[in-house]
């Protein structure tokens, strides 16, 4: 290859306009990279959380102890988060009502934070990666647009037209509509799958916070009964 069509030496004298994008587009490329890397590790420990505590909840354990052997609850989350938040407001409001309706609603209400909570801690930055994989090939489109119009310019002011004169103009502007895919495939493939993964456990939070809600409609069932005799 010619080294005044190789790559770097088309960017390197690319116009300003054009080296504009192209360094517009390599930024938003490796911020979407660090956004997908950190992402998926924070799916990948979610996943593991919410096994080990399903595992732990279901072993028949009590959930007196339960409670007492998770940690604070910012060092929580998922669906022990939501197990915190639930079960404190439930030994909160105990004592202090003997609606049971009002009870379970209070618990509901807080479980309903931590899982809101919880989705804007899954989703974080998700929007971000979206913004990318939506905006970089419009915005490698304008680098085209802005190439091919100086090769037009460069045809005007030729004296004879020849693919020497025109070839260095459309070379930067189809290097400006690669770097557009470049950065928008990995961040609409990534995007679609965090999110449907956050989709997915976020689901399995909502399941595991009406489980537990059934179960302290039993005990307090039970506490009814247990008083009435």
């Amino acid at each position: 290859m010619n080294d005044a069509m190789s790559i770097p030496h088309l960017i390197m004298n690319a116009s300003g306009v054009v080296q504009a994008v192209m360094l517009l587009l390599l930024i938003g490329s490796l911020l979407s990279w660090v956004v997908i890397f950190q992402r998926t590790f924070v799916m990948r420990r979610a996943r593991k959380a919410h096994r080990e505590f399903e595992n732990r909840f279901w072993s028949g354990v009590d959930l007196n102890e339960l409670y007492r052997e998770t940690p604070a609850e910012q060092e929580t989350q998922g669906t022990e988060h939501l197990f915190r938040a639930g079960f404190r407001e439930f030994n909160r409001l105990l004592p202090k009502t003997r609606s049971p309706q009002a009870i379970l609603d209070g618990v509901q209400r807080s479980m309903r934070v931590a899982w809101s909570r919880e989705e804007d801690r899954l989703n974080l930055h998700l929007v971000f990666l979206a913004t990318v994989a939506s905006s970089s090939p419009y915005i490698g489109l304008f680098g085209t647009v802005w190439g091919i119009m100086g090769s037009f310019q460069s045809l005007s002011m030729a004296q004879q037209a020849t693919l020497s004169t025109v070839a260095p103009w459309i070379a930067e502007a189809l290097i400006a509509t690669a770097m557009g895919l470049f950065a928008a495939i990995p961040a609409v493939i990534f995007y679609n799958r965090l999110s449907a993964e956050s989709s997915r456990l976020l689901g399995k939070y909502e399941d595991f916070a009406e489980e537990f809600h059934s179960i302290l409609h039993r005990n307090l069932q039970g506490r009814g009964e247990s008083g009435e005799g």
